[in-house]
């Protein structure tokens, strides 16, 4: 894992798509069967669109029905972190990106073996890598 990121508020919003900027740096949603990548089943690796740290990996992802890319875990445990989220008056755990802080989604414990774990990840927060 290289270090820490911080950039301004402005080289975010210079570097980042307003979508990108919403989701990754506002912790925004997008709206479910709307992202390119949830139904993409091709192989490669899913990078943070903010800073193009390794996230996820293709073998990983899974059909989760929810309408955003879902994955069993991240393709190292360092790479993403995670806090409660009480906002919307729902008892989440959100995921970011270990490197920027850009916020990711949230994790759920709704997922198939062997992890039981349902990361559910906006495609805003990712680009992929073939």
């Amino acid at each position: 894992m290289s270090d820490e990121i911080e950039k301004s508020d402005e080289e975010w919003r210079r570097e980042l798509t307003p979508e990108q900027y919403r989701v990754l740096r506002q912790k925004g949603t997008e709206r479910a069967f709307t992202g390119p990548l949830w139904n993409d089943h091709e192989p490669g690796r899913f990078l943070c669109a903010g800073c193009g740290a390794e996230l996820f990996r293709a073998e990983e992802k899974f059909e989760s029905g929810s309408g955003w890319p879902s994955f069993t875990r991240p393709a190292d445990p360092r790479a993403v972190a995670s806090e409660r989220d009480s906002s919307h008056g729902m008892d989440r755990v959100e995921v970011h990106c270990r490197r920027c802080g850009g916020h990711l989604g949230h994790v759920f414990q709704d997922g198939p073996p062997p992890t039981g774990e349902r990361y559910c990840i906006n495609s805003a927060s990712l680009k992929k890598a073939r």
